[in-house]
Formats: structure tokens, C-alpha cells, sequence
């Protein structure tokens, strides 16, 4: 058989040419003790703070502390498979999470993987969790507004597009129920939301996926669940990894809402994670960081400038407070942090002032400029009426005789106070928001009983929406309650009493 040289020349030169020296190199070490959620590894020289790291059976962790002789890794997983010696390589990446079109309507842990039942995640795009906020420069003002459908909020604590506006309160008092409202609003929007569920147990998570399922909210909301039974760890990152989520549909130019309920459960993760390092304990046995986890994060919520493509971010941080004191670590921690807060009073709660909203207290630091003309024309008196009326209320429980003008102001106070009361999952449209909130100021709801001011409301809602359409179409088109439009408001109101009046 005879060999023809130039063939086998040529064959050795294409197979040089199509080689790629493909030598990967990564830096090994070993665990030297392991529990609790944490790792003491040596031989990771080289390794980032934050850098995603693997050990031997597959599971990932994360550099959290870079120590003389050895690395303090979180383990972002079941620890128990991990014994000392085994083996641990870095990766020279930074903890990163799946992001993309294909999360939306998905539930899933903090690290993207589906909980769901529905099958993987597919999706090609990633994102670091930790990621640098906006500059100032990178920003714009925030003035849109993101439309809540709770009437009380809209109308005095409003929320702007890229705004951190922070629900505060006890247990059981109606925070989620606030948040969960926000998001079911946001339908027909083009805002996508994220629900980090971190510490909640597994059946109220399943129960909020179940209410916005049922509520056709799914479709644009990726929920992040990291329950109580989960690792310190998965609650540690879990606000972390929704916000990246939110992020990447941000700088696609898109409106993105987060919810992260709550944070008191996410700094108790990290002081556990903390204490374990032997990180030196400060306040409540909180590190001295725990300001800046929760700043880092929430600073993430922005309005990006026009020449970024004008995406936001609107965060809706949840604070847990015991026995209503505000002025603990945590909840006086994040009230510094944001831009403003609802404060929920079981007090109110329990007297079926629903939602609880104490607004005295409750503020939000960008005001009117988040509003639609037509609410901020007809709120602007309505806190210091209320406020006003809080005042005289306890002055008529002494006992005194009031005279006519106070009485008609308490009587419209407690017709005011119903009005403003809502049922959970009902959000308004604000163009309803405005016609329900007129006609309480203006006193149309006067001659009404206190009892069935909220049945007095539902009527007038569906009055106008068949009798008067033509008027809401405009007022939900101009967002402005111009002279022409009110005077249509009038007229229509001044109807619906006289037909009110003829029913008896």
C-alpha cells in the first residue's frame, strides 16, 4: 500500500489548525470543617469574596469569608452530603442566576431552580445576584406613577415608578395582602413583578401563588420562594436573586415592581450566616453590615435615565415589627433606607379599618409627584381632613355637645373612614379612585348611613360604569380632572344621589 505524503501532510496541517489548546485550570482544595450551612475550606488562595465555588458532589456554595489560612463558604444546598476532606474547586465566577422571559409565571428557589413541578427552567441568559446600583447620574426623577388600586395609598402615600416604599407593621395586619394587591393592579400594565417569599411558610407561599393564578397575575410575576424549612443561606440571597431577576427586564427598557416579604427574616438568615463565621456581633447580635445588606439591595430600585432606556425598578420591602416598635435595629435600618413607608396598626386592623393604614405615620417622600392630576387635585386635603378628624374624635368621646359644623365634620370623618376601606384582592382602577374619593369630599355621602357607605360605593362604581361610561373613558384618558370632566362629574353624581334618594 502506497502512502502519498502530501495527503497526510495536509490532514496533520488542518487537524493543527482546527486545535484549540483547551487547558482548564481551576484551584482545589478541601473542606476542613463543615455544619450548620458553612464550610471551612484551605487551598482557595486565589478565590473572590462572593465567588461561586463547588464542592465534590456537586453542590454549590459561595465565598463569604476570606480569612489568612482559610475560606468560610455558605453552602447553597443540603450541607449534609459534605464531609471534611472532601474536595472543593472555584469556578472564577460570581454566584449568578438564570434570568429571562422563560421565569415568568414560574415559582423557584433562590439559585433558579423550578419549584413548581412544571419542568426546568430553559433559559440561556444569566445574571450576578449581587449587582453595583445605578449611579445618580444613570438616574432620572421619579414621577411616574405605579397605581397600587388601594385607595388609601394612591391617594396619600402614592408610589412612584422606581420608588422604595417601605409597608410596616405587626404580624397578621396585612402587609402581604397590601403587596399582593399592588401586583394583581398591575394587569394590562406591561409591569412584571417579582415576589421573593423569603422565610413564609410553604402553605402561604403556595396560597399567594394560588391568588395570583387565580387572578390572572401569574403570566407576568416570577415568584422566588425561599420557606422557613429552607437553609439560612437560600433566605440570605433570595431578595438578592429576585432583584437581578427584576433588573434584567430592566435595562430592556421594561417596569419592574419587587416585592421582598419580609427583610426581618432575611437579616435573622444573615446574622445566623454572621454569628457562625464568627463575624463580631453588634446591636440584637445583628453584624455591623446588616445596614449595608439591606442598602446595597434596596438601592437597586431606580429610574434609569432615557439614554438607558428610561426601565425601572419599584421595590416594596416588608418589615415585621414586634408589638409596633418602629424604632427597633432592623425597622429603623430600612425606614432610613427608602422613600417613605406604610405603617399598618393592628389597632385599626382589629376595629375592621381595612386597610390598616395608621396616617399619621405613614408617609411617602415623593408625594404629589407621583400622582395622576386628578387624584392630586382632589387629595390633597384629605390627610389633614383625616388627621383633623382623628382630633375631634377623641375630643367627642369626653362627652361634650358639639356644635352643628364640628358634628357635620365627624359625621363625614366616619363616612370618609369607610369609604377608604377596602376588601383584599379588589384593587380600583384610579379613574374609580377618583369618582369614589370626590363624591366622599364633596359630600354626596352625606345623607348616607355609616353602614352602608362601602354598598353606596359599589353602586355608584357600577352606576357609572353603565350610565356614564363616556365620562370615566375620558377621565381615565386624560388622567385630569379638568373643568369639563367635572362638571360631567357633577351632574352625574348629582343623579345618582337623586336616584339614591328615590330608593328611600
Amino acid at each position: 500500500m502506497k502512502f502519498k505524503a502530501d495527503e497526510i501532510a495536509s490532514v496533520i496541517q488542518k487537524e493543527i489548525e482546527d486545535f484549540r489548546g483547551l487547558m482548564q485550570t481551576a484551584e482545589v482544595g478541601r473542606v476542613i470543617e463543615v455544619g450548620d450551612g458553612i464550610a471551612r475550606c484551605t487551598g482557595l488562595s486565589t478565590v473572590m469574596s462572593g465567588e461561586m465555588v463547588e464542592f465534590s458532589g456537586g453542590t454549590r456554595g459561595f465565598a463569604f469569608n476570606l480569612e489568612e489560612n482559610s475560606v468560610g463558604v455558605v453552602i447553597l444546598g443540603d450541607y449534609l452530603k459534605i464531609k471534611e476532606g472532601d474536595e472543593v474547586r472555584s469556578t472564577g465566577k460570581l454566584l449568578s442566576v438564570p434570568v429571562g422571559e422563560a421565569l415568568l409565571g414560574r415559582m423557584v428557589d433562590p439559585l433558579g431552580v423550578a419549584l413548581d413541578g412544571r419542568g426546568p427552567v430553559i433559559t440561556s441568559e444569566s445574571r450576578p445576584v449581587e449587582w453595583q446600583a445605578a449611579g445618580v447620574a444613570e438616574r432620572q426623577p421619579v414621577k411616574e406613577p405605579l397605581q397600587t388600586g388601594i385607595k388609601a395609598i394612591d391617594a396619600m402615600t402614592p408610589i412612584g415608578r422606581g420608588q422604595r416604599e417601605l409597608i410596616i407593621g405587626d404580624r397578621k395586619t396585612g402587609k402581604t395582602a397590601i403587596a399582593i394587591d399592588t401586583i394583581l393592579n398591575q394587569k394590562g400594565t406591561g409591569v412584571i413583578c417579582v415576589y421573593v417569599a423569603c422565610g413564609q411558610r410553604a402553605s402561604s407561599i403556595a396560597g399567594v401563588v394560588e391568588v395570583l393564578r387565580q387572578n390572572g397575575a401569574l403570566d407576568y410575576t416570577i415568584v422566588v420562594a425561599a420557606t422557613s424549612s429552607d437553609p439560612a443561606p437560600l433566605q440570605y440571597i433570595a431578595p438578592y436573586a429576585g432583584a437581578a431577576m427584576a433588573e434584567y427586564f430592566m435595562y430592556q427598557g421594561k417596569h419592574t415592581l419587587v416585592v421582598y416579604d419580609d427583610l426581618s427574616k432575611q437579616a435573622v438568615a444573615y446574622r445566623q450566616l454572621s454569628l457562625l463565621m464568627k463575624r463580631p456581633p453588634g446591636r440584637e447580635a445583628f453584624p455591623g453590615d446588616v445596614f449595608y445588606c439591606h442598602s446595597r439591595l434596596l438601592e437597586r430600585a431606580v429610574k434609569l435615565n432615557k439614554e438607558l432606556g428610561g426601565g425601572s425598578m419599584t421595590a416594596l420591602p416588608i418589615i415585621e415589627t414586634l408589638e409596633g416598635e418602629v424604632s427597633a435595629y432592623i425597622p429603623t435600618n430600612v425606614i432610613s433606607i427608602t422613600d417613605g413607608q406604610i405603617y399598618l396598626e393592628p389597632d385599626l386592623f382589629w376595629k375592621g379599618i381595612r386597610p390598616a393604614i395608621n396616617v399619621g405615620i405613614s408617609v411617602s417622600r415623593v408625594g404629589g409627584n407621583a400622582q395622576t392630576k386628578a387624584m392630586k387635585k382632589i387629595a390633597g386635603s384629605l390627610r389633614l381632613d383625616l388627621a383633623a378628624f382623628r382630633e375631634l374624635e377623641a375630643f367627642a368621646q369626653l362627652g361634650t355637645e358639639l356644635d352643628k359644623a364640628t358634628q357635620a365634620q365627624l359625621d363625614r370623618g366616619y363616612r370618609m373612614v369607610e369609604l377608604l376601606k377596602q376588601p383584599q384582592y379588589g384593587p380600583l382602577h384610579v379613574a374609580d379612585q377618583v369618582v369614589a374619593i370626590y363624591a366622599g369630599t364633596k359630600g354626596y355621602f352625606d345623607k348616607v348611613p355609616v353602614n352602608r357607605v362601602q354598598a353606596v360605593e359599589r353602586e355608584l362604581h357600577e352606576f357609572i360604569r353603565t350610565e356614564h361610561s363616556d365620562m370615566r373613558d375620558k377621565l381615565v384618558a386624560e388622567a385630569a380632572l379638568t373643568d369639563e370632566i367635572e362638571g360631567m362629574l357633577k351632574k352625574a353624581l348629582e343623579a345618582f344621589v337623586a336616584r339614591q334618594a328615590a330608593k328611600g
